[in-house]
């Protein structure tokens, strides 16, 4: 992938948004190219976060095991997501695992390399320290929001953050009913109800146990709703 398109693809959570192709050029070049299998774990949880993923080509999901062993899908990663950089900063163990869902390749950046970077670059450890400010701010809205939102407002804000962006016409979430009652923190049994009754109404379809929007302002109003 080139720099450029690096650059764009970078999303305004990221904390490299706002990079140049030419710093991306740099950050390439302190960076390791790896390639991998679908099924492969590229991050583990509990490990140490000695270094951090940008994905180049591929999708992966990115999962965490509660202390009961309940898996919950936290986000559905894409060419240019920035995966592992909360572990590589703060020191600590991963909190989340990475797993393949297609053959790709990824730039890997080691601690040392991002340090480097960012004593070369004073704007960027600036920027740095307001993308995780601004994280911080959104994770407490969302724990504010989902205290006060019913399951159906709360599984279709979810919806709405796993849409795939690079089949943004199709609008089909690559989650399985089980992975995305996981992802909301649902029943199998309440979010099969659920869904089935915004295909009724038009929201959705089901297709092979995968869901596609087909209304995106109706599943817009009913995140808003308060159930």
């Amino acid at each position: 992938m080139d720099h450029a398109k690096l650059a764009e693809l970078q999303s305004p959570d990221s904390i490299f948004s706002g990079l140049s192709a030419e710093d991306w050029a740099e950050i390439t070049s302190r960076a390791v190219q790896v390639n991998f299998v679908k099924g492969k774990e590229l991050l583990v949880q509990g490990d140490p976060g000695d270094m951090m993923l940008i994905l180049t080509q591929g999708t992966a999901r990115v999962s965490m095991l509660t202390g009961g062993g309940r898996e919950i899908v936290l986000a559905y990663a894409e060419p240019g997501a920035v995966l592992g950089e909360i572990a590589l900063l703060d020191g600590g163990e991963r909190t989340a695992s990475v797993t393949a869902t297609s053959a790709g390749s990824a730039l890997q950046l080691g601690r040392n390399a991002l340090r480097d970077f960012a004593a070369n670059h004073p704007d960027f450890a600036w920027s740095l320290m307001q993308q995780l400010a601004r994280r911080l701010r959104t994770a407490d809205q969302t724990i504010e929001s989902d205290r006060a939102y019913a399951s159906g407002p709360r599984l279709a804000r979810y919806l709405k953050r796993l849409i795939r962006k690079d089949v943004e016409a199709s609008h089909r979430v690559e989650l399985s009913q089980t992975e995305l009652g996981n992802f909301a923190g649902m029943s199998r049994e309440h979010i099969n109800r659920q869904l089935r009754s915004w295909e009724e109404s038009g929201v959705i379809s089901l297709e092979q146990g995968r869901v596609r929007v087909l209304d995106t302002d109706m599943l817009e109003d009913i995140s808003e709703s308060e159930g």
